[in-house]
């Protein structure tokens, strides 16, 4: 079953094949324990079918123990993109819904030379030298959650100490009551500082420093 109508997968070619470079889309799954991978496994297929500049790679995350490691995954289903600036850009369930718009920006901004950022936003990410880790929960029928995606990734995408990650909260429903998520967006940095709903760009480089400092 296609996920996308062709008047859909009509714009999302002419979007994919507009990117800078290639881009990687790295998709770990799981045999077991795990609903929502063959779906997702599909989902990504025909996103990738759609563009020569997308290349899909697909990983057991159990059996491929070492590469799933190497990119610190240790949840399924889980993507990481990855361009010439790296992957720290990752999703964790399948970004359906109004987060598809976060997929098509991750893939056009980690292709992208730069990020869009305001230039004191990116002299102050330059200084951050210890790992920062940003996590993003959301669900697909939440309208302001792909502005916080975005935002974050494109903060991973102008550090290399910072890894931003997409929870889908119904997905990962156990993690979500670990972060004691009630609304969407909600934003975990570092562990440290919680955020609930999409924030200015001023916003989410305070909690990165307040974490920091904490």
């Amino acid at each position: 079953m296609a996920f996308m109508d062709q008047q859909t997968a009509d714009e999302v070619k002419k979007r994919l094949e507009a990117l800078e470079g290639e881009v990687r889309l790295i998709f770990f799954k799981e045999s077991l324990m795990c609903q929502t991978c063959g779906p997702t496994e599909d989902f990504y297929k025909e996103v990738a079918g759609l563009s020569s500049k997308v290349k899909l790679e697909v990983y057991n995350r159990v059996t491929d123990a070492e590469k799933a490691a190497a990119y610190g995954i240790t949840l399924s289903p889980a993507a990481v993109i990855e361009g010439p600036k790296g992957g720290r850009v990752r999703f964790f369930g399948i970004p359906a819904g109004y987060e598809f718009v976060s997929l098509l920006e991750a893939l056009k901004n980690s292709a992208a030379a730069a990020t869009d950022l305001q230039p004191e936003t990116v002299a102050a990410l330059a200084a951050v030298t210890v790992p920062v880790n940003i996590k993003v929960f959301v669900t697909p029928t939440c309208p302001y959650c792909p502005a916080a995606v975005v935002l974050a990734h494109k903060f991973a995408l102008a550090s290399p100490q910072i890894t931003a990650e997409m929870v889908e909260a119904t997905e990962f429903p156990e993690l979500a009551d670990k972060y004691g998520v009630e609304g969407v967006p909600k934003i975990v940095v570092n562990e440290k500082v919680n955020l609930v709903g999409a924030q200015p760009e001023q916003a989410m480089l305070k909690a990165v420093q307040d974490s920091l400092a904490v």
